[in-house]
């Protein structure tokens, strides 16, 4: 007996929606032309707002619509699923939903159903699996890492085994295939051009076609030949042009040699070709687009004509005189001369004539914080909707950073998927620690600290520091001998004994762990493990609370929902390719993969947010809000020649010029220009220094085209004096607040209120409750030294303390340093090998001998890469050299290497013991003491920072105070920086920085900085210096930092 349905549990019931019906739209006399034209093969010339893809659905829906086609003998082929989408649903709307569906699709779409389609059905059981260039290259990878070094040309072997090597034989591989060439033919040219490294490549290829016919896998660039191959055929091609009538082509400029070759085979007598295309947007050259192919178009089909669409709908005149301004020179080649023209010239019939505003800051910072205001200026007093604004740039490493300034300036924005490579996404970083933690927990390791203390504090167990602070005390009351980073990795791998004191999110973490570790020791697929990991806690559903709450939160949840749904899909993909496979194969396989791989597919509903993307990635899309950031020159225009080491420019025979790129970056920045409809904005950084890169060469240009149009460069000085944001308004609030007026004051808290009682979350730091400055200042229960006790102080904590005492805190006290890292192991290292020629009596080592000495120990610093090493092993050679030239032109004599020292010191009446060690010690000629401390930095302290050096001061007053070997007077100390040559006349010599000897060295400047530092410990009054930043690890941290100091407490 079947269950019996609940009638009260809800309903639900699938509908078909309704096709939209469409009416014929007015079109301009040159789109009239372009639908009546019948015959010959016809290339349009469409700029940008030509109304190109209404033009095509247009001649689609009249074909049809006049019986001269059936829906299913038309073939649309564009470049981009969403505009192939779009191309089908709108002609769909223009027949009213009564006629079947017309194939639309890309190119790569119609090439894989044309494979399907003529596929022996023995051969395959299911069809063919496309791979994305990011799966490609771990394929290629794997191949390559089995290859007999040996067998390589000599200057490659050392590339074999990197992912560089395969992302760059996938790239020759798409170059040789989208040239129409071959295997063999490869063979032929290697001999020809004298290139041996080719030849190889071509056995590689070969077996990456076997690996992957094997199981049954394709890439894009196979799908075409194969594609091609069949048309060959005479029966097949016979077939295909039997069912077809209308070829249309879009984006015809980003067609490569094979897919024009493929067309010619494909297009008939029977079968008109209709094909739009603009050569000034062809920006796609590095992917094998060849933009000569609109200039061939008539040389390839017999009897072509070629018209252009002659009107924009998008912008006005100002915009197109801007565009315009940085196309290349000149008229392309091939094509009618007078087409060009018109093609170019385009008439305007926007409402206005659009605005234009080219900015310069005198910082990158300023930049984004003005780009900021722009957005929410446009927003707030505009009223435009989030997404009618785009910010755009020329790499996809600007969008970082980009991206996380605007989102601190409350700005919502959203960077496309496919920009960023899928694990370098936050959320996705996450769920893949996650995984590699239980994969480890399956194995019977234990965690590593660093990966648990990122579990902790990430969105799976979401504990805050203060949290994770207090957990580790309770952790270490257990277990006194074992670092407490030790203990929080053993309790999150479920080892720690006293259960009891788990802190509750650890707990959970750990259970979490536990159940995702057994899924992996079952051997379930690294789908599921996933889905125990990112179902098994609440942070999907904080996810979808911060959906809720709209702006920022609502598109970074946008963002970090995408990328879990886009790792998903990649498990499943996994699965379906390699069945039964462990996690550790799983994550190797995707975290080789450095590339942005294929996410699915874009949704056509956006959230309210700014689109934030490359150029690239902006091609065919429109907003009328454009801001166009960092043309800055060698980004934009970026004129350096890719590095290559198999040079498949060379294939055809016409090396790329630098001509050839600065025309490309012209096309790249008028696709970027172009995409705006009322107002253009674009910026650029001119520090004002002929040291630094300022604005592009194109600034100018624009420049230069405004003069006629009313617009030019406006330089910005300094940072928006009042940022339009919710934050920036309290900020200001809390000033007022302070005002010695009464009545501003009380008005200002009045309104702090109403902010505050708004109830949204950015609204909360409004109230008095979250501000930093009204918390009275913490203290220990403990002093950090017993007073009962002599204060013990270094030259280098004194130097800490001063420099800023926050600092010192946190590194010293707290334990919150990272730790050694091979920089530190390199000055270890150094020190060692120079203290040695002291202790062994060496007058005149050879630099040779003391770089022999460092070998010997090198390796056991365990750098992260063996090229790393190699580098720094180089520099620690150089450093040596330096040291061994230094040591043979010093007249003094060596008393003593790493000497250790201590005295005392009475300050104020508290008694002080200075301790520490000194690199080396030296007798002059008239018995005076010197000390030398040696420095590995790449860094050297200004002169005036040297006369008040701690470090050395501290060295001089210890020899006045104690003495060695019975000498007390001090000659003087000094810094050797073994890193930095002395000069450019003696780059073998090191620089000397020399602290002279004082008047009186018991009553000298340490004096004062000893007292300062006495004071900091006794009252520990522990001040964040925002003076000494540059390096600092606790950057993130530190209130005088932060860029908003003012805020909730979490």
């Amino acid at each position: 007996m079947g269950d019996v349905p609940d009638p009260t549990a809800p309903q639900f019931r699938l509908r078909r929606p309704e096709r939209a019906s469409a009416s014929a739209p007015r079109l301009d006399p040159d789109q009239r032309a372009v639908v009546d034209h019948r015959g010959a093969p016809l290339l349009v010339l469409a700029g940008p707002g030509t109304g190109k893809t209404t033009t095509l659905v247009e001649l689609v829906a009249d074909r049809i619509g006049h019986d001269e086609v059936q829906p299913d003998q038309v073939l649309m082929l564009t470049f981009s699923r969403k505009a192939a989408e779009e191309m089908r649903a709108r002609v769909a709307a223009r027949l009213g939903g009564t006629a079947a569906p017309v194939r639309a699709m890309t190119f790569h779409a119609w090439c894989y159903a044309l494979v399907r389609q003529f596929a022996d059905p023995e051969e395959f059981a299911a069809p063919p699996t496309l791979m994305t260039a990011a799966e490609q290259d771990a394929v290629l990878a794997e191949l390559l890492a089995g290859h007999d070094p040996s067998t390589w040309p000599a200057g490659l072997r050392p590339a074999l085994r990197t992912r560089g090597f395969a992302t760059e034989v996938g790239g020759f591989l798409s170059s040789l295939a989208s040239g129409g060439r071959t295997t063999d033919d490869l063979r032929r040219l290697a001999a020809d051009l004298d290139r041996p490294a080719w030849a190889r490549v071509a056995d590689a290829l070969e077996e990456y076609g076997a690996v992957t016919d094997a199981q049954n896998l394709t890439d894009y660039a196979e799908l075409v030949v194969r594609a091609s191959a069949l048309l060959d055929d005479p029966e097949a091609s016979a077939a295909v042009r039997h069912d077809l009538r209308l070829v249309v082509v879009d984006e015809y400029q980003d067609t490569d040699t094979l897919q024009v070759e493929v067309l010619r085979k494909l297009v008939g007598p029977a079968q008109q070709l209709v094909a739009v295309g603009d050569h000034d947007q062809s920006v796609y050259g590095f992917r094998g687009a060849d933009v000569a192919n609109m200039a061939r178009f008539t040389d390839h089909f017999e009897g072509a004509e070629v018209r252009a669409l002659r009107t924009t709908r998008r912008f006005g005149p100002r915009i197109r005189a801007a565009a315009t301004a940085v196309l290349p020179p000149g008229q392309p080649g091939g094509l009618p001369v007078e087409v060009v023209r018109q093609h170019r010239d385009l008439a305007c019939v926007a409402a206005s004539e659009g605005e234009v505003e080219i900015l310069t800051f005198a910082t990158p910072a300023a930049e984004v914080e003005h780009i900021a205001q722009l957005l929410r200026r446009e927003h707030l007093e505009g009223g435009r909707p989030w997404s009618d604004l785009a910010v755009l740039v020329r790499t996809s490493a600007q969008l970082d950073r980009l991206h996380r300034a605007l989102v601190a300036a409350d700005v919502p924005c959203e960077v496309a998927g496919d920009e960023i490579p899928l694990v370098a996404e936050p959320a996705v970083r996450v769920l893949l620690g996650a995984l590699g933690a239980a994969d480890r927990l399956a194995r019977g390791e234990e965690l590593e600290p660093e990966l648990a203390h990122t579990l902790l504090t990430g969105p799976l167990a979401g504990m805050d520091a203060p949290d994770l602070r207090s957990f580790a005390r309770r952790l270490r009351d257990t277990d006194r001998e074992t670092p407490s980073r030790v203990l929080l990795a053993r309790a999150v791998s479920g080892l720690h004994a006293g259960d009891h004191e788990l802190d509750p999110a650890a707990r959970r973490l750990a259970e979490l762990l536990a159940r995702a570790a057994d899924l992996v020791q079952r051997r379930e697929p690294p789908e599921q493990v996933l889905w125990e990991l990112w179902d098994g806690t609440d942070w999907p559903r904080r996810l979808d609370l911060a959906w809720e709450s709209g702006g920022a939160d609502r598109a970074a949840a946008d963002r970090d929902l995408d990328a879990v749904v886009a790792l998903f899909h990649h498990a499943a993909r996994s699965e379906e390719r390699h069945t039964r496979r462990t996690v550790q194969a799983f994550l190797a396989d995707l975290r080789s993969q450095q590339l942005p791989a294929d996410r699915l597919a874009d949704s056509t509903a956006r959230p309210a947010a700014v689109r934030l993307m490359t150029a690239h990635r902006a091609k065919g899309l429109e907003w009328p809000v454009v801001v166009v950031a960092g043309v800055q020159e060698d980004i934009w225009p970026n004129l350096t020649a890719r590095p290559s080491l198999l040079r498949p420019d060379l294939l055809d025979g016409s090396p790329v010029t630098a001509r050839d790129r600065l025309h490309e970056e012209r096309r790249v920045l008028y696709v970027a220009l172009t995409r705006a409809g009322e107002r253009l904005v674009v910026t650029a950084v001119d520090p004002g220094s002929a040291e630094a890169e300022g604005p592009s060469r194109f600034v100018a240009e624009l420049a230069a085209a405004g003069s006629d149009h009313g617009f030019g460069v406006e330089s910005r000085l300094g940072r928006p004096s009042r940022p339009m944001s919710l934050r920036s308004v309290i900020t200001a609030l809390r000033r007022c607040a302070a005002d010695p007026d009464p009545e501003v004051r009380a008005s200002a808290a009045g309104l702090l209120a109403r902010i505050a009682g708004h109830g949204s979350p950015n609204a909360r730091v409004a109230h008095p409750d979250t501000w930093w400055g009204l918390v009275d200042p913490t203290r220990s229960e403990a002093p950090l030294r017993d007073p009962e006790q002599s204060l013990g102080l270094s030259g280098s904590s004194i130097t800490s303390i001063t420099g800023c005492s926050l600092k010192w805190f946190l590194s010293s006290e707290a334990n919150g340093s990272r730790g050694s890292s091979t920089a530190q192991g390199f000055g270890l290292v150094v020190h060692a090998v120079a203290a040695d020629v002291v202790r062994r009596g060496l007058e005149r080592p050879t630099a040779a001998e003391l770089q022999a000495h460092l070998d010997a120990v090198w390796h056991r610093l365990g750098h992260e890469t063996a090229w790393i090493g190699e580098r720094e092993r180089a520099e620690a050679h150089q450093a040596l050299a330096r040291f061994a030239t230094w040591h043979a032109a010093n007249a003094r004599t060596p008393l003593a290497a790493e000497h250790e020292f201590r005295a005392e010191l009475v300050v104020d009446g508290e008694t002080v013991v200075l301790r520490g060690s000194m690199d080396r010690v030296e007798l002059d000629a008239e018995g005076r003491v010197h000390i030398v401390d040696f420095k590995n930095s790449k860094h050297a302290p200004a002169a005036a920072e040297v006369l008040q050096h701690p470090q050395l001061g501290v060295y001089q007053l210890a020899i006045a105070t104690e003495g060695i070997e019975g000498h007390h007077e001090v000659g003087g100390s000094e810094l050797v920086q073994l890193r930095i040559p002395a000069g450019s006349a003696t780059p073998d010599a090191p620089k000397v920085q020399v602290q002279p000897a004082p008047a009186d060295p018991t009553a000298s400047f340490v004096h004062d900085l000893v007292r300062q530092a006495v004071h900091t410990m006794r009252t520990e009054e522990l001040a964040a210096t925002p003076d000494t930043c540059t390096f600092c690890e606790f950057e993130v941290v530190c209130p005088a930092r932060t860029t908003f100091s003012i805020g909730a407490r979490r």
